[in-house]
């Protein structure tokens, strides 16, 4: 087992450690709420050691932070894999000190349970108690299988209104895929659009940055944050600062606007699951593919 030398520090002149994890994370191309909780979990790793740095700690911090979420926390073995996720990010990636001993941490399995699943009844009765862009939304969770995340960050250019296809870009595992789009949807959603180009157009007028662009294509394709190709389907009502890059920019609804809403309804039919905005997800795959395959 390799052991971390206690008298390491870290070198005069670089960026704060949870600078560098942030730099890190946007290298990597994570999603800005996967570096919000690697951040978080890493803080927290250093605040349960007294503020000790990460490289004068090894396993030994590491399995007692872990134990301690575990047994004095109670958390979800999710949340605890998280935590061991964030900090085997900030070895290898961050401190560069690959150990072997972080092969061998034990992480947490999670308990496999069917998904929930709505009944067709159930599935349209939520969205018929839907309006505007939310009915919208739901139709498509429900008709093309997508994930909420996956519906949100919708870009124009990924609807094909002829072969009634969406193609998702950056699924889960960092895939792209092509699905359904739902017949229904097609005059509504046409019309929607019309409303968010307006919008587009009033705000490029009165001088915004433009939509966040994935990896490096704004340095690439300078003007394509502003081309209307590029912009949500389901955009922000307003513009609003980027938490990166400070940039005036207009990004997607956020999802607590679908999901309250999903909720709310789900409570007033008196639908006795535990369900949700991904329930959709789970009643359209059931009729395309088998219940093991379900994410």
């Amino acid at each position: 087992m390799t052991q971390v030398n206690p008298a390491q520090v870290p070198e005069a002149g670089k960026p704060k450690l949870l600078d560098q994890v942030r730099q890190r994370c946007r290298v990597r191309h994570l999603a800005l709420k996967t570096e919000q909780a690697y951040v978080n979990w890493i803080r927290r790793f250093v605040m349960f050691h007294h503020v000790r740095h990460p490289l004068e700690m090894g396993a030994k911090e590491v399995s007692a932070f872990l134990t301690h979420l575990a047994v004095e926390g109670r958390v979800a073995a999710s949340t605890q894999n998280q935590a061991l996720s964030a900090l085997l990010f900030l070895y290898r990636e961050v401190l560069e000190r690959d150990f072997g001993w972080l092969d061998d941490v034990v992480r947490a399995k999670k308990p496999k349970h069917l998904p929930v699943v709505f009944t067709p009844e159930e599935a349209m009765g939520v969205i018929g108690e839907l309006q505007g862009r939310r009915w919208l939304m739901g139709m498509q969770l429900y008709g093309g299988g997508l994930r909420l995340n996956e519906g949100l960050r919708q870009r124009v250019k990924d609807l094909d209104f002829e072969r009634l296809q969406v193609t998702v870009r950056d699924g889960k595992g960092e895939k792209d895929r092509v699905t359904l789009l739902p017949e229904a949807v097609v005059e509504p959603l046409k019309e929607h659009l019309a409303n968010v180009r307006k919008a587009h157009e009033r705000a490029l007028a009165e001088g915004y940055a433009g939509v966040e662009l994935p990896y490096a294509l704004a340095r690439k394709y300078p003007s394509a944050d502003r081309e209307w190709g590029w912009q949500y389907v389901y955009p922000s009502d307003r513009p609003s600062r980027d938490p990166r890059s400070g940039a005036w920019r207009r990004h997607h609804l956020d999802e607590s606007f679908m999901q309250d809403a999903v909720r709310a309804v789900i409570r007033k039919l008196g639908i006795e699951k535990l369900a949700g905005c991904h329930t959709f997800r789970h009643y359209a795959a059931c009729r395309i593919m088998p219940t093991r395959l379900l994410a």
